[in-house]
């Protein structure tokens, strides 16, 4: 009987792992069709990624890890521009390092203190250029390339978006995509010669680090973003489970759980790695809240990966679908980023305030590569050693005259 049930329970998981797999598929196939990685490497990097989080915070935070969108323009500069996959890899290494560092920051000094250093007003405009600085790639690189099968695309996912029900909106990115995919093979835009010559199973490449300085300078402080991301999505999922993953296991332990996964998904080929806020959607939803569904979508993508068809399906969807998709995925992270300002109330009649975000946002789209970094220390660095001299009846009265 007991044997019953636990296989009963496994059944009943798999559907729900599906979900999970669907809802974070689009965006973490998204990242490697953008940068000229391996889909397929990408897929087995997010799934041993999550498993290896998994069991660095005990089974305890249930959420999925996949492709991290901050890294975008470093990772298409190295690996697509200069063919250089190596310093790709190395600047990987280097993001890792940053998480190690950052962990052990917190085990010392308290994860409260390192949070207060991190302030929304930083956070907010970072989120937002991580979008608007890909604005360009998305538009002139892509979309124009066929304007019809990009506005296709993007009124698909659009109308998932807003109209669709319940479960067709965890999926927007997938329909946009199938969409696009169907209206551009009608009108001749695929080319399935390279599905068909691609091998039904395919392993991982393996790449071994070339460490320059310039990689590790411009990779590095990109972890900042990510770890402001990570620790976002982790209040969001204590909202939705009622319970503080940031005191147990711990954030610290969250933190080592997600550089130990983007220096796997280096060493094969795939893209850094970060916690997905679609999966929290999906939490949200259902109300599973079992790692173990979890685990089951990482196991999963694994497999899915090593098909190497399906890498090659994802490879041979037009460049202007994708650029009709990423219009809306990019809009959205900028969007995101001025979302979180309201919500946490941050003043910009404060002048210091107004300063930090005209800063973030000037130097991040501003500098063609590696400005999401600078922008980020720029920010912070502000935040931390500028004294604020407006006064409170100063603040009280802009407030007033705001409303």
């Amino acid at each position: 009987m007991r044997g019953e049930t636990e296989l009963k329970k496994f059944l009943s998981a798999i559907p729900l792992s599906f979900q999970h797999l669907f809802a974070m598929f689009g965006a973490t196939v998204l990242v490697p069709a953008l940068t000229g990685l391996d889909p397929g490497s990408a897929l087995i990097a997010s799934g041993v990624g999550t498993l290896i989080f998994h069991l660095i915070t005990r089974g305890k935070v249930p959420t999925y890890l996949g492709s991290s969108f901050a890294f975008i323009a470093p990772l298409a500069l190295y690996v697509g521009e200069l063919n250089s996959p190596g310093q790709a890899v190395a600047g990987l290494i280097s993001v890792s390092v940053v998480y190690a560092l950052v962990s052990l920051i917190i085990a010392t000094v308290g994860f409260e203190k390192v949070r207060k250093v991190i302030p929304p007003v930083v956070v907010g405009p970072v989120v937002s250029i991580i979008g608007l600085a890909l604005a360009t790639t998305a538009v002139t690189n892509m979309a124009s390339v066929s304007w019809d099968a990009a506005i296709v695309s993007l009124l698909a996912a659009i109308i998932a978006t807003i109209a669709g029900t319940k479960v067709i909106r965890l999926f927007p990115i997938i329909i946009g995509l199938l969409v696009g995919y169907v209206y551009s093979a009608v009108r001749g835009y695929v080319e399935f010669q390279s599905i068909a010559d691609a091998p039904v199973f395919a392993l991982p490449h393996f790449v071994m680090p070339e460490f320059t300085w310039a990689v590790i300078l411009g990779m590095a402080p990109i972890a900042l973003v990510t770890i402001i991301e990570d620790l976002g999505h982790m209040f969001v999922l204590n909202e939705i489970t009622g319970k503080d993953v940031t005191k147990n296991p711990g954030f610290g332990r969250i933190l080592v759980g997600n550089g130990l996964a983007t220096l796997f998904s280096g060493f094969i080929g795939g893209p850094a790695q970060t916690t997905y806020a679609e999966n929290l959607g999906v939490l949200a939803i259902t109300r599973q809240f079992s790692s173990r569904i979890i685990q089951g979508a990482a196991v999963l993508s694994i497999l899915l990966g090593l098909f190497g068809k399906v890498g090659a399906v994802i490879q041979s969807i037009p460049v202007a679908v994708m650029g009709g998709i990423c219009i809306l995925l990019f809009g959205m992270i900028a969007a995101m980023g001025i979302r979180h300002l309201i919500e946490e109330k941050v003043s910009l009649a404060n002048m210091k305030n107004l300063v930090i975000v005209a800063i973030i946002f000037i130097i991040g789209i501003g500098l063609a590569h590696n400005g999401i970094a600078y922008a980020t220390i720029a920010g912070l660095l502000i935040h931390w050693l500028v004294p604020d001299f407006t006064t409170k009846n100063e603040n009280d009265l802009a407030t007033k005259n705001e409303n």
